[in-house]
């Protein structure tokens, strides 16, 4: 039996979950969000706590188990207060702007560099170097943010780039000096 699987999702106020159409919904304040319910996993809801439960009778890999408790954990806490990743941009010139659908980024190259902000993600600019993406989809929110990120990584030994606002960048030493032979 899975450890993380067996372990209650405490349910907010106003939050729903249930499984219609061999889908997992859940119904919040924020949203809705569902997924594919998988044969062999049920929901039990116990006053203001929700424990998903496998049924043996169904064959399906032990890790199943927690991973569906897991993202049915990250459903219920998107609808109910959403999910937030701050990006900071380091760097001369470095600045970041939203146009319509569009978070506009200038990192340096000789070419404008733009990314399309998908459906249900929420990107707004502090500064001009601080972008903050969030929304009610973990996946949706990490993918975003891991792909703006990727545009410019930052180097190890200016410690230049995109990073998370809490990353620590560890920087290398640079080329040493040639010393004088005498």
């Amino acid at each position: 039996m899975s450890r993380l699987g067996n372990s209650p999702i405490p349910l907010p106020d106003k939050v729903e979950v249930k499984i219609h159409d061999e889908r997992v919904h859940a119904k919040g304040p924020k949203g809705n969000l569902s997924i594919p319910a998988h044969q062999g996993i049920s929901l039990k809801i116990e006053g203001d706590r929700l424990f998903v439960e496998k049924d043996e009778k169904v064959e399906m890999p032990r890790p199943a188990h927690g991973l569906y408790r897991a993202l049915i954990n990250n459903m219920v806490i998107g609808v109910s207060k959403g999910f937030e990743i701050r990006l900071s941009l380091v760097g001369v010139g470095y600045r970041a702007a939203v146009q319509g659908h569009m978070l506009d980024l200038q990192l340096g190259f000789s070419h404008p560099t733009g990314v399309q902000i998908p459906k249900g993600i929420n990107v707004t600019v502090d500064k001009s170097v601080l972008v903050v993406i969030s929304g009610i989809d973990k996946h949706l929110v990490g993918q975003f943010a891991a792909q703006v990120r990727g545009m410019k990584p930052p180097e190890p030994y200016k410690g230049k780039g995109i990073r998370y606002e809490k990353e620590i960048v560890r920087k290398k030493a640079g080329k040493a000096a040639k010393g004088k032979t005498a």
